[in-house]
This record gives C-alpha cells, sequence and structure tokens, in this order.
C-alpha cells in the first residue's frame, strides 16, 4: 500500500496539500545590493520549494513587494503591499520571508502578526533562521503555544539588533556631518545636488555631493523669473503645468521609482497623490535653504566646525552668499500687501485710494437683476473694520480711462532703460542669523549633565563665537546698478503689456490716484475735480528731465498742472539664459 508524500508542515488534523503562499519582499534602502529583492525571491522560492509552497503566478501572483520601506519604522499592517495582503486572509495559508528582519523589527510588531497568525491559523516561514537554517511557526493548532514563544524570543533578539544598528548608524552620521564636503550617502540628496564618489585629491573615500544639472536648471528658472517680478505661487503654478518634477518626483525619477506616494492627513491616516506639486511653501523652503550655499545642514541649522565656519557638503555651491542674500531679500519684500496678482482685472489695484480714509479702494461687479451694471471702484472701511467719514466710489472705467491718460501724457514718451542690479556682500544677514542660533544654544547653558554633553556644548558655543567674530570685521561691498536705454518708450511698453503688466507699471512708476466723494447729478463722465494723480516714483536723469519738462504743460484730461517733481521708473529685468550665479548677479 503506497501513501501519498507528506507535508512536512501539515498538522494531523490537515490533509496533505499545496500550501497557498505570499512572496514577502521587503528593502529599506534601495541601493542595499546586499538584501535586493532578487535575493530575497531566490531565498523565498527555494524554502517554498521544498515546503510544497505555491505562490502562483502571472496575473495570480501572490507577492508582497515593500521597498524603501523601514521595518523599525513601520509595522507589517502599515506596509503598502503587505499590509494589503494582511487585510485578505481567505485568500493564502502561509507567508515566506528571507529572514526575521524582512518581517519585523520590534517585539511589539511581533506579537501583532503572532496575534493575527493564530487568529487566523496561518504559518509563517522564514528560509534563513538563526544558525542558517529556516525557521517555520505553525499557528494551525490554536492549542499550541510553541511557535508563539519561540517568535517572542526571537522578536526580543531582533529588537535588540535593531536598536544596535540604530546607534551605530547614528554614530556613524554624526561623524560623518563634521567631515569636510563628505555625505552621507544614501537617501534623498537636497534638492539641486546628487551625490557622487569623492574625488582622489580629497580621499577619495566615501561620497560627495555635486550640482545636478537637470535640477539647477529648474532652478535657474526660478531665480529668473523671480527676479522677473513674478510671483512664487505663479512661479508654481507654471512648473506644474509644465509638468516639471517637484523635488520629491525628481528624485523619484532620477532612481527610476513611481513619482506620488503617501503625504500628511488627519491623525492616523495619510493621503497618496500620484505626484507631488510644486507649491509656493515648496519653492520658498528651497530658495531658503542654506544648502544652495553647501552647507552641511542638521535639524534645520548649519553644521559648523571648530571655529564657527559652516561645514560645506560640496566643492561647487549652486549660489554666492551675496546671491543668496539677494534672492532672500525679494522673498521679505513679498509680502502678502506688495505681492503682485494675476486674478484680478482691476487695472488700478494698490493704485487707487479713497481720500477720506486712505485706504485702498477695490474692484466691485455689482448685478441687477441677474443682469451686469457698470463696475466701479469702492472704498473698503468697512471689510478693515475701520470707519470711514465720506467713504467714495467711482466707476472703474472712467478711472482707468484718467489714470491711463495721465500716465501716458507725464511719461509715455520716455525711453525705458534697461536696469542690471550688481549685488554687493553684507556680511549682516548671516550675522543676525548666527547671533540668533547663539542666543537659542546659551539657553541651554546648565542643563547638561554628563561631562561629555557639557563639553560638546562649550564647543558648539566656543565655535558660533568665533564665526560671529570673524563676520562682525567681514567687509561690506556695496551693490552696483547699471543703467542702459532700451530704445523704447513708455508707450510701447503699454501698448504690449496685459491688466497686469499695465498695473505693475503702474505701481513702480509710484503712481497713487485719490478719489473724493461725488456729488449727485447726472454724471457722464468722471468730474476731474474728485481725483488727485500723483506719481511719486524714481526716474533715471533724461526720463526725470523729460517728465519735468511734461509737468509744466497744462493736463487736457484734468484742466489743472501735475504735482512738482512728477517722476517714474521702470526697471526691466535682464533675461540671461545663463547658470544662476548669472541670473543673481543680472
Amino acid at each position: 500500500m503506497t501513501h501519498a508524500p507528506r507535508n512536512p508542515l501539515a498538522d494531523t488534523v490537515y490533509v496533505t496539500r499545496t500550501l497557498r503562499g505570499v512572496r514577502c519582499v521587503r528593502l529599506s534602502v534601495l541601493t542595499d545590493e546586499t538584501t535586493s529583492p532578487e535575493r530575497q525571491r531566490e531565498a523565498d522560492d527555494k524554502i517554498a520549494a521544498e515546503l510544497n509552497i505555491d505562490f502562483g503566478s502571472g496575473d495570480a501572483l501572490r507577492e508582497a513587494v515593500d521597498l524603501d520601506v523601514s521595518a523599525s519604522k513601520i509595522a507589517p499592517f502599515d506596509r503598502p503591499a503587505l499590509g494589503q495582503w494582511l487585510a485578505r486572509p481567505d485568500d493564502y495559508d502561509v507567508l515566506v520571508w528571507w529572514r526575521f528582519d524582512r518581517a519585523i523589527r520590534s517585539m511589539s510588531d511581533m506579537h501583532d502578526l503572532a496575534k493575527w497568525a493564530k487568529q487566523h491559523r496561518k504559518m509563517l516561514v522564514f528560509a534563513e533562521g538563526i544558525g542558517g537554517g529556516k525557521l517555520v511557526f505553525d499557528f494551525r493548532d490554536p492549542m499550541d503555544p510553541t511557535s508563539e514563544l519561540m517568535m517572542m524570543m526571537l522578536a526580543f533578539a531582533a529588537q535588540v539588533e535593531s536598536q544596535s544598528i540604530t546607534d551605530r548608524v547614528t554614530g556613524a552620521m554624526a561623524a560623518i556631518r563634521k567631515m569636510v564636503l563628505r555625505w552621507r550617502g544614501g537617501g534623498r540628496p537636497p534638492y539641486g545636488y546628487m551625490p557622487a564618489p569623492m574625488p582622489k585629491e580629497h580621499g577619495g573615500v566615501g561620497w560627495t555631493l555635486t550640482p545636478d544639472p537637470d535640477a539647477v536648471k529648474v532652478i535657474e528658472r526660478i531665480v529668473r523669473e523671480l527676479l522677473e517680478d513674478m510671483t512664487v505661487s505663479a512661479i508654481a503654478a507654471r512648473l506644474n503645468t509644465d509638468r516639471v518634477p517637484s523635488p520629491r518626483d525628481h528624485w523619484a525619477v532620477k532612481m527610476e521609482r513611481e513619482k506620488g506616494g503617501k503625504t500628511g492627513g488627519a491623525k492616523g491616516s495619510h493621503v497618496v497623490r500620484d505626484v507631488f506639486k510644486w507649491t509656493p511653501s515648496v519653492i520658498t523652503r528651497m530658495l531658503r535653504s542654506p544648502m544652495l550655499l553647501g552647507w552641511k545642514m542638521h535639524k534645520g541649522k548649519p553644521v559648523r566646525d571648530a571655529e564657527g565656519n559652516p561645514i560645506m557638503a560640496t566643492e561647487t555651491p549652486i549660489l554666492t552668499r551675496a546671491e543668496f542674500d539677494r534672492i532672500g531679500a525679494v522673498l521679505d519684500s513679498r509680502s502678502i500687501d506688495n505681492r503682485e496678482r494675476t486674478d484680478t482685472d482691476a487695472l488700478l489695484l494698490r493704485v487707487i485710494h479713497c481720500d477720506s480714509c486712505k485706504g485702498r479702494m477695490y474692484l466691485s461687479k455689482p448685478t441687477k437683476n441677474g443682469a451686469s451694471v457698470s463696475a466701479f471702484y469702492k472704498c473698503n472701511s468697512t471689510a478693515r473694520g475701520d470707519a470711514c467719514e465720506l467713504p467714495a466710489n467711482v466707476r472703474a472705467d472712467w478711472a482707468d480711462e484718467f489714470v491711463t491718460a495721465e500716465f501716458l501724457r507725464v511719461v509715455g514718451s520716455i525711453e525705458t532703460t534697461h536696469v542690471v542690479e550688481v549685488p554687493g556682500y553684507d556680511p549682516e544677514p548671516e550675522l543676525h542669523a548666527t547671533v540668533a542660533e547663539f542666543e537659542e544654544h546659551q539657553r541651554q547653558e546648565g542643563r547638561q549633565k554628563s561631562k561629555h554633553a557639557a563639553r560638546a556644548w562649550q564647543e558648539r558655543a566656543d565655535a558660533l563665537d568665533n564665526r560671529i567674530a570673524m563676520l562682525e570685521t567681514a567687509e561690506k561691498i556695496e551693490p552696483q546698478r547699471i543703467v542702459t536705454p532700451t530704445g523704447r518708450t513708455f508707450a510701447d511698453e503699454w501698448a504690449e503689456k496685459d491688466t497686469a503688466g499695465r498695473r505693475a507699471m503702474l505701481i513702480e512708476a509710484g503712481v497713487r490716484l485719490d478719489v473724493r466723494r461725488g456729488v449727485r447729478g447726472g454724471w457722464r463722465k468722471l468730474d476731474t475735480r474728485r481725483v488727485d494723480f500723483i506719481m511719486s516714483g524714481e526716474l533715471d536723469p533724461a526720463a526725470e528731465a523729460l517728465a519735468g519738462e511734461a509737468s509744466a504743460l497744462e493736463s487736457v484730461a484734468r484742466g489743472d498742472s501735475p504735482a512738482e517733481g512728477a517722476s517714474v521708473r521702470l526697471v526691466e529685468p535682464a533675461t540671461v539664459a545663463e547658470p544662476v550665479r548669472e541670473l543673481v548677479a543680472a
């Protein structure tokens, strides 16, 4: 009498059969060749063949692949692929891993996994266990506590090993941070840079950072558009329209991974996005990061040497200090009140004011019986919480036409100029930032319990003090301003601009229109006695002389003379398709 071959894992209460398995693969760092997905699959397939476990094939393949997922930080039930399989226990009989650490690295995670396996009567198999042999935990018999006990003991060992690894990595990272030009390798580098082998002249050991040509082109574009007076919001919108990968997706593309992923959501949940988009905060954070200077950063602060100097992560930083400060000054100037808007067709936004309360007037587009009536500018004092004694309003088309006529009458024939600002160097911004860092560090004085911590605290205090002393003696270099005629007039520019562009010209020229409250009557045009047109900007010498001559002429539109000393200026940013340094300098 012959007997069917017995499955060595099958309990006596079960019939012998091929087990339905799920092949589990996990990798913390995609670049780790020693634990590659291929090696894990090979080990899983080998033990599956030995134990009569089938993973399926083709579209029916049962496999959980979690790449770039840390077992120390993400529990099995929260992993993208494995978590889905654990939620469908009826679809298989056994889970197979290469090694114990591919599944868990903490006792709490192993307790949860063992509890789940016991509840659903599953088997957990590890191709390589202690000493290299396989480990098989059969939870199909709920009365047998052996498997659960063994798993908890091994989980304790795994947790101790995980903590040991964490301590070693933390110590190694701390040491690498102090090494000039040395990058830690692994993980996503700061946007604008890419890892490269350390040059031989610097020891040839480990990795450093070099500019990423693709990312630098994007940074050049952002800086150019920022200096052309485009808002950060508009820059972000254009980048998204042109499908330029954001910093997070840029690295995914470089590593040939899928774009998008999980992002923050409500507590205990997350949102999965197909792509990560550019946002104003992403651009602003990138442009303000000292990493553009090539500085090493840790927890938002520069890493400094014993003399207080920032430790460099690269030989070729993307920006100089002067360029970085100029970009920062531009961002600082873009307060909410100064931000240019393209979402309105109000020509006189930030130009037209109520004469009574001196507040801005805003465009209103009322409707009557469902039909639009004439738009008008109105005093907005109530929205600001102020009280205006004589709130004014005026028809929008009348005010727009009047300001256009006056502006072109005064400056229409003046030649515009091309202004190039060559940045200097001012140590003050870095000095203030370093002093603030020093003051924050001083607040921790006396809190150190050990001699080593006290010594480390004192070393950083001395380093910051040294840097402050150096910056206090650094020489300030004044910026230069180069003005070149364009051969075009203000009237030429006005004719080619859209509403937002014309509004920018008025604001740049210092144009202001004050409107007084009107009187009742059948007016069919603007009563020019209600308005005061003022221009208080700065002119280049030739334009100022011409504007002075124009101010002496009789005003056709108003019947009186413009204010003495009226002046205007138009600054056209340079269009330079050169590296970022030349963009900022221009």
